[in-house]
């Protein structure tokens, strides 16, 4: 299993969390952004840097990515295409899309967009706290468990 990261909207603690578990585990995981990101000195993580672009990063990861491999990700369309390729998908407060969930959240967010564009202000989500950032790393500890050992 690789560790793949929207890096470009991933929270930094979310980061940390990834990094201290790819140092834990030896698993690899590869930042994937538009911008240049410092990442620690480890060979298993990685960051590569894209173009500018609407869904450049998440483009580039859908083609890299591999059945079995996870990607921590907030965006419900690539969170749909790595279920589609066989991968798993992680938001970076915890929940684990599949193939039971995703349809709904891809509904919910497309009908949030349309209030969006009619002039609803729908606000963005909340603040990501600490029972979300434990949330995350009980998730990610549980998968590395599974797909790792």
């Amino acid at each position: 299993m690789n560790i793949w990261v929207d890096a470009d909207a991933c929270p930094v603690v979310i980061k940390e969390i990834l990094f201290r578990a790819a140092e834990r585990t030896g698993v690899v995981v590869t930042l994937v952004a538009n911008q240049w990101l410092r990442t620690p000195p480890l060979a298993n993580i990685r960051a590569i840097q894209v173009m500018p672009g609407f869904d450049v990063a998440d483009a580039e990861i859908v083609k890299r990515l591999a059945a079995g491999d996870l990607v921590i990700t907030s965006d419900i369309p690539l969170a749909a295409e790595v279920l589609e390729k066989h991968g798993l998908a992680l938001s970076p407060r915890g929940e684990l899309f599949s193939a039971e969930n995703i349809k709904a959240r891809l509904g919910m967010r497309d009908f949030l967009d349309t209030l969006r564009a009619s002039g609803v202000n729908t606000g963005g989500p909340p603040t990501l706290n600490q029972q979300d950032r434990q949330l995350f790393a009980n998730q990610l500890d549980r998968l590395l468990n599974q797909f790792c050992d």
